[in-house]
């Protein structure tokens, strides 16, 4: 019986979760993007599993809303890719939080996420993993610049 309690929090989590991210159909539908009540669920549900593969855990609504609203305006979101990418993008910041030893805030990885696949990546979520966050955690883990060019070595260094 303890154990139907404790489930109960988060089934109320995450619909508050689906009612926040239905909510953000207002504000994407003129950029072509709207998500339907499954697509919501959906998305919740990745973020779930995530949180689990990552070992996190999340109070209140999350980021997907948050990630949602940052990335409405993407010249690659399209009605097609849209829910994929964002079961993407959800994966990869959790993964990135974790990565950058939460250095950074949820506002920064998520502005950083958003100038990366518009500019550095054409769009491509694994460009994004694969080389720029890649290498904004890398630079976290050893106490660079979390945005320092791999080409902005000291003077004298030659990097290729």
């Amino acid at each position: 019986m303890a154990h139907l309690f404790s489930l109960i929090p988060v089934a109320v989590q995450n619909q508050q979760a689906v009612v926040e991210i239905l909510g953000c159909n207002e504000k994407t539908r003129r950029y072509g993007l709207t998500l339907s009540q499954a697509d919501a669920r959906q998305l919740v549900e990745t973020r779930s599993r995530a949180l689990i593969s990552n070992g996190r855990v999340e109070f209140g609504g999350g980021i997907i809303d948050k990630l949602i609203l940052k990335f409405r305006d993407s010249p690659y979101l399209f009605r097609q890719n849209y829910v994929d990418t964002l079961d993407a993008l959800i994966e990869t910041f959790y993964y990135f939080k974790n990565e950058s030893l939460d250095e950074l805030s949820d506002d920064a990885l998520l502005d950083a996420m958003k100038t990366y696949f518009d500019h550095n990546c054409a769009g491509s979520v694994e460009l994004l993993q694969n080389r720029e966050l890649e290498r904004l955690a890398r630079n976290i883990r050893f106490g660079y610049s979390p945005f320092a060019r791999e080409d902005e070595g000291e003077e004298g260094e030659d990097k290729a």
